[in-house]
């Protein structure tokens, strides 16, 4: 019985670590790193992207945390900004084409870019056929 009640606090423990961990580093290591320390972890692309835009998500998070100190929205068009550790937390509004769509940031969003999660197409919603539009409309008058 105490076995099992010590495994189970063990399989707990470990599903409070897994969620709060990136590539093995705790969520409060990588908000410490540096953007450039941080591109390191990821995939190549993402890395390659990260370090060229070091400067621009620089200055992105100093707009993001002024925006937070003032009582403003976070919105941006930049689609293509990749997700570090210090805008989680974040709530930003990305633009689709039509909209700002307000999204959370979490850690599991780390080393994906903004827009991945705000999609710019929807689902077609069809509604009701017009007129003459079947055979039984056809005859309609238009009046």
């Amino acid at each position: 019985m105490a076995k099992e009640q010590i495994q189970e606090q063990d399989s707990d423990e470990m599903l409070k670590k897994k969620e709060l961990m990136y590539r093995g580093k705790y969520i409060a290591e990588l908000k410490q790193m540096d953007i450039r320390e941080f591109a390191k972890l990821l995939k190549s692309n993402e890395k390659r992207t990260a370090l060229r835009q070091h400067d621009a998500l620089q200055n992105f998070i100093l707009n993001c945390n002024e925006k937070v100190a003032g009582g403003k929205q976070i919105r941006t068009h930049h689609r293509d900004f990749v997700i570090v550790p210090k805008m989680v937390g974040l709530k930003i509004h990305i633009h689709n084409g039509k909209e700002f769509v307000p999204i959370d940031i979490t850690i599991e969003m780390l080393g994906h870019r903004l827009g991945e999660f705000s999609v710019t197409r929807s689902k077609v919603k069809h509604g009701a056929a017009g007129i003459g539009a079947t055979k039984s409309s056809a005859s309609a008058s238009v009046k």
